[in-house]
């Protein structure tokens, strides 16, 4: 996914050359995809990042803004990255999905796979990988403009030479003839999949395997009957539910370490009595035994040593967890004899 071809890159280094596409890391989730340009700049609220200043560097520094308000990283392209920071066209796939379908559908290098329909390209990246270098991804789309647009994606990423785009609407016309007996994986985003796999029959190789998504149930039931009637064999839908954590530093003097000093305060109270003249407020006496606070964030005992409190790992899932997305149905080819 580099405007320079990697052989003629070093070896030891991946440096970023006018014309890339960057990937602009804010955080994680905020991200731009960026092709260089001389005397090109990038403004955000961290600031303006001159272009000039990116190229030469490698891939994964980090670079300061003109007037130092903030920072970002510049970040090599990959599948998973594009994902993330593509334009959206449509509604895509994200990596939860995406890698179970590259995982069902046995995809390794010189695996020839047809996608229907191309969309913004998020999956087409991933497949293509996959079946690099000597496989080949035919990808179909009946929206014309949507197609070329992803074209020009495909091109500037460097994976054009192993992915073909085409304007085809499949459910009405199936799959194109040539391509009949030698394909080893379909993938199916269609309203009505199940219209398209006779085309599907017809095209797969014998032990070959398809993929449809699909968002409702009701779609799922008519497409595995369909599959059913063809002879398919092994079929079955999965939904993936992806739940994300957080990891950050966090003080942890409440809950219970909190109860426990309240517990001991407790009981090494003296019960409830009338104060006697010159006897000294617990909660205004010396504290003999105590810690008093430090200015830098720790707390210091009686004798003068400073404990500093620990900080350490939280990890716990975000409150806001994403549902459901999609069906993902597989089935095999299956070869009577």
């Amino acid at each position: 996914m580099l405007a320079v071809p990697t052989e003629q890159r070093s070896e030891k280094s991946r440096v970023i050359c006018e014309g890339d596409v960057v990937v602009v890391y804010e955080r994680h989730d905020r991200m731009k995809a960026v092709t260089v340009a001389k005397n090109g700049e990038l403004q955000n609220r961290f600031g303006v990042f001159p272009h000039n200043e990116w190229m030469g560097k490698e891939f994964g520094c980090q670079v300061k803004g003109r007037n130092g308000a903030g920072f970002v990283y510049l970040l090599a392209p990959t599948p998973e990255l594009w994902t993330l920071a593509l334009p959206h066209r449509t509604q895509i796939l994200y990596i939860a999905d995406i890698s179970f379908v590259v995982s069902f559908l046995e995809l390794r290098p010189g695996s020839v796979v047809l996608e229907s329909g191309t969309g913004s390209g998020s999956l087409t990246h991933s497949l293509a990988r996959a079946v690099a270098p000597t496989g080949h991804v035919h990808t179909f789309d009946f929206h014309e403009q949507r197609a070329n647009a992803a074209r020009e994606d495909f091109a500037r990423n460097g994976v054009s030479g192993v992915v073909t785009v085409k304007v085809r609407d499949i459910q009405g016309e199936g799959f194109p003839e040539e391509l009949a007996g030698c394909v080893d994986g379909v993938f199916l985003d269609l309203p009505q999949p199940w219209l398209a796999i006779p085309s599907v029959v017809r095209s797969l190789r014998p032990d070959g395997l398809v993929c449809s998504f699909s968002p409702c149930i009701e779609q799922v039931q008519r497409t595995c009957e369909v599959l059913s009637k063809h002879q398919f064999a092994d079929i079955r839908t999965f939904e993936v539910l992806l739940r994300s954590y957080e990891v950050r530093h966090e003080n942890l003097s409440t809950s219970f370490e909190c109860s426990e000093q309240t517990f001991s305060k407790e009981a090494t109270k003296s019960p409830p009595h009338k104060r006697q003249r010159g006897e000294v407020d617990e909660k205004g006496g010396p504290e003999s035994e105590g810690h008093a606070e430090d200015p830098n964030g720790g707390s210091k005992t009686a004798a003068g040593s400073i404990v500093k409190q620990s900080r350490p790992v939280i990890a716990r899932p975000y409150p806001e967890t994403k549902g459901h997305t999609g069906y993902l149905t597989f089935a095999r080819q299956a070869t009577c004899m």
